[in-house]
Formats: C-alpha cells, sequence, structure tokens
C-alpha cells in the first residue's frame, strides 16, 4: 500500500476549487511525508489549500484530482528572539504568528490564513508601507517540488540570503509550482504605541504625508461613488513619538487621532458575488485610478503609498463585467500597473481573462516547464493559463 492509499480519502460536497470538485483529499503532516504523497501521486492533478481564504479566488483549475490540505502541517518549529526569526510548517495559522512573544511577523493576513498559503499569494495589507509583502519577509523556505523531491532555501540568518532565489520563485507562484511545507520568516518587535489619523482627504494629500516624513506605517483610502474619499494613517513606535508624530499628521490633514481603525480598513471592498479586483500604479497615478473606479460606480480600498488597491463592484448582470475589467485594467496600463480580477459574479468568469497581460510570461512558461512539466499542480489557474 502506497502512501498515497494511507493519507487520500475520498472528497466531500466541500473539497470544490471554484466549482470544480476534487476527487480526493490528503493531508500530509510532515515535509517527508508530503514528499512521499506527490510522489506517489505524479499520475494526478493538484490543488494546495491551506485556511482556504484566497481558494476561491482566480480562475478554476482544468482538472483536480487531489486537494493537498496543509492543516497537519503545522506549528512553530522554532521562535529565535535574538535573531528576529521564526520558523514555521506552512500550515500554521497567521493567528500564531501575530501573537509570538514581544515579536510579530508583521504580515496582514486573515487569522485564519496559512503561512504557506500567504507566501504562495504573496500576501499583503495595510503595513505593506513599512514591512512589505510575504517576499520581503520570508528569507528561508523548504518545498516540495511536484517530482516529489525536498528543496531548500535561505537559512535562519536574517543577512544569510544564499540560495534565496527559489523562496522568490515560489512567493506568489499561486501553488502552480510544488508544495511548500516549511517557512523562515524574518520578525520584527511588536510597536510599544499605535495611533490611527483619519481624515476627509483626496488622495492627492498622500503625497503630502510622504513629504512630511513622518514614518507612517500605512496611509489607507477608501473611496466610493458620490462620497468624499477617507484616508487613515497608522502611525507605531513608542509612546512619545506615535504622540507627536500623530498630532502631526492630524494637522496636516485636519484630521482626528483614534486608538482604533476604522471599520474598513483590511477588508475588501467588493460583497459576496460581487467584482472584485486588484488594481496596482505608481504614486502619482493614485487619483487616476481612485476616479476610475469610482467614476465606474465601484469603491475602491487600499494602500494609497504603494499603489497596491482593491476595487469592489456590486453583484449585477454579468454580461457587464467584461467591458468594466477592460476599462479598468486599460486604466491600470495608464498607470503602469496592472488589473487582476479576484472574484466575480456567476456566468461573468466564461471567456474573462482574470489575470490579463502580464511581461514575462514566456519565461514564467519556461520555470513552470522545468518544475511542473506535466502541469499538475493548480493547472490553469495562473497567468496565461499556467
Amino acid at each position: 500500500m502506497s502512501v498515497l492509499d494511507d493519507l487520500a480519502v475520498k472528497a466531500g460536497d466541500d473539497d470544490v476549487v471554484c466549482g470544480v470538485p476534487a476527487r480526493f483529499v490528503a493531508a500530509p503532516a510532515s515535509t517527508e511525508e508530503a514528499a512521499a504523497l506527490i510522489a506517489a501521486a505524479r499520475d494526478l492533478t493538484v490543488v494546495i489549500r491551506g485556511g482556504g481564504t484566497k481558494l476561491q479566488q482566480g480562475p478554476p483549475p482544468r482538472d483536480l484530482d487531489l486537494i493537498i490540505d496543509t492543516r497537519r502541517l503545522a506549528g512553530v518549529v522554532e521562535h529565535a528572539a535574538g535573531d528576529l526569526i521564526t520558523v514555521v510548517r506552512a500550515g500554521t495559522p497567521m493567528a500564531e504568528l501575530h501573537a509570538l512573544p514581544g515579536q510579530q511577523l508583521a504580515l496582514d493576513a486573515p487569522p485564519t490564513a496559512t503561512a504557506g498559503g500567504a507566501v504562495s499569494a504573496n500576501a499583503s495589507g495595510p503595513r505593506r508601507l513599512r514591512y512589505g509583502t510575504a517576499r520581503d519577509l520570508l528569507i528561508g523556505v523548504t518545498v516540495v517540488r511536484p517530482d516529489g523531491r525536498i528543496a531548500r532555501a535561505g537559512g535562519k540568518v536574517v543577512k544569510n540570503v544564499a540560495g534565496y532565489d527559489l523562496g522568490k520563485l515560489y512567493t506568489g507562484a499561486q501553488g502552480t509550482l510544488g508544495l511548500i511545507t516549511e517557512c523562515v520568516f524574518r520578525l520584527h518587535p511588536v510597536p510599544l504605541a499605535t495611533a490611527f489619523v483619519r481624515a476627509t482627504a483626496p488622495p492627492t494629500a498622500v503625497a503630502r504625508i510622504l513629504a512630511a516624513q513622518l514614518a507612517p506605517s500605512a496611509v489607507e483610502i477608501n473611496a466610493g461613488p458620490g462620497a468624499s474619499p477617507e484616508l487613515a494613517v497608522l502611525v507605531e513606535g513608542t509612546e512619545e513619538g506615535v504622540r507627536d508624530r500623530a498630532a502631526t499628521l492630524a494637522r496636516l490633514l485636519d484630521g482626528e487621532v483614534t486608538d482604533l481603525p476604522p471599520s474598513w480598513w483590511d477588508t475588501p471592498p467588493w460583497p459576496p458575488g460581487g467584482l472584485g479586483l486588484k488594481l496596482t500604479g505608481v504614486l502619482s497615478a493614485v487619483p487616476a485610478l481612485v476616479e476610475a473606479v469610482t467614476a465606474a460606480g465601484g469603491t475602491i480600498r487600499g494602500s494609497a503609498a504603494t499603489g497596491a488597491l482593491h476595487a469592489g463592484f456590486p453583484s449585477g448582470a454579468p454580461t457587464g463585467t467584461p467591458g468594466l475589467v477592460d476599462g479598468l485594467r486599460a486604466a491600470a496600463t495608464r498607470a503602469e500597473g496592472h488589473a487582476v480580477v479576484l472574484t466575480a459574479p456567476d456566468g461573468a468568469l466564461d471567456g474573462l481573462d482574470m489575470w490579463g497581460p502580464v511581461p514575462g510570461l514566456e519565461l514564467m512558461r519556461r520555470v513552470k516547464d522545468q518544475f511542473d512539466p506535466d502541469h499538475r499542480f493548480a493547472p490553469g489557474r495562473f497567468v496565461g493559463g499556467i
């Protein structure tokens, strides 16, 4: 009896990815067990499932035999506080990494999301302005390639970046190159104090915030049709430093200082069944992106100081979705960025290019062919049908 026979069970009614049901589900408990499972499943198409927070985003897989669930690949292996690093298994919930003693993985992700899923999606949130994305915080990784071989890169010291390219390759690859089983992250101290400054202000005010050199950790915007945009700025640090910087920001923006973020902070702007997109662009073009979304009847939120935004539209007739996406994609292109569809109303996905044009697609295809020549992992879920 093979490891596949030992671990795989018949899929249930909830084991579905974007409407495509799986045949089997397996939950390995170690890197070695995962490697043996993948080697035994060489004839099966595979999708990896962590916390499931982003599983239903993106195109459906062309085929789906096996879901590899990482819920048993969980736990903090090591927390080296003196080196500001932690080693965790890929299925570890982000809630555990947000609550390390005196330190934090400064990566905004839902508490139920997993470490491996955050890396696979290159997750980030409001604090990406100060701390970066998952790509910036990952310093080591262990993966199982689609042929069942185990590969490791990076290390447990922040300055040791030998082999880090493999980590970068798997970050944001959406599970198309194999299974991440272990991650090494750079940590940051938990700030002694935080404050939020809220103000009704146009997106052009972001330039003034950054020019003031007050080191904000996040500058978020929320704008909808027929309403004035709101900015919310997070400052972190010592109590005295936060108090002084927040007061300066409040005067600059004619805003107010609060202890808590606004209700819309780090929440997607689309309702269930609606249209949701990620839009990026250079900072100078953020006002134009805000105008494009609100003029089309949508709500836009996100990091106005890094040009990483999310747009949401209510559910409606799917026939208008392609034209709306084309218009926003054109706006993102003018902003020197991209537009990616994350979720869409039922019936709107057929024929819709969710990823859009991406530079370097041919190189990405060659990498996919090298790592997964049979195209078994997340088939069709990534850019260009990879």
